[in-house]
């Protein structure tokens, strides 16, 4: 499970770890969303986070912080991407004006923007989930968080996971 900080880069390196291991890739924004950034029902999509858990592996990249605890106690590896908020910036403006076209991550017609709300929720992500964070690891202890803070970490973290993963690849 990876989520975090939007512009952390989550998405990307959750498409190299879905290659690279070859393991399936759920974008939450496809399922929260239907088109033209209209939101699914909420139940629907809580049904839709529960069958994609129940897969005996998956990758799922976003946040949806309200239903964090459906896929965290599902999660064996928990990725939360805490980069730096000026980094995530910059990243946000990159996307908008170069889109990565290797993988869609969208629901239909949900073209990239740039909103207040957007930035908003970026600047005040990490103080909205750190108490539910705290709460999740003492629930489900079995569940590996790893906090991933910038670009060194995010390598250290996806040598370990390809190298760890290799010998079942072969």
């Amino acid at each position: 499970m990876i989520f975090g900080r939007p512009g952390s880069g989550k998405s990307t390196f959750s498409y190299y770890l879905s290659n690279t291991l070859n393991i399936p890739l759920f974008h939450l924004d496809k399922y929260f969303y239907i088109s033209n950034w209209n939101e699914r029902n909420y139940d629907e999509f809580i049904a839709i986070q529960k069958n994609l858990v129940s897969n005996d592996m998956w990758i799922i990249d976003g946040n949806s912080t309200k239903s964090l605890e459906i896929r965290y106690k599902s999660a064996d590896l928990i990725l939360y991407f805490n980069f730096p908020r000026y980094l995530c910036y910059f990243r946000i403006l990159k996307r908008y004006f170069k889109p990565n076209k290797f993988f869609d991550d969208r629901a239909k017609d949900c073209k990239e923007q740039i909103t207040w709300s957007l930035l908003k929720y970026m600047w005040g992500f990490e103080n909205r989930v750190t108490k539910s964070i705290k709460f999740l690891q003492k629930k489900y202890p079995e569940g590996v968080f790893v906090e991933i803070r910038g670009s060194g970490d995010l390598k250290i973290i996806g040598e370990r996971l390809v190298k760890l993963r290799a010998p079942s690849l072969l």
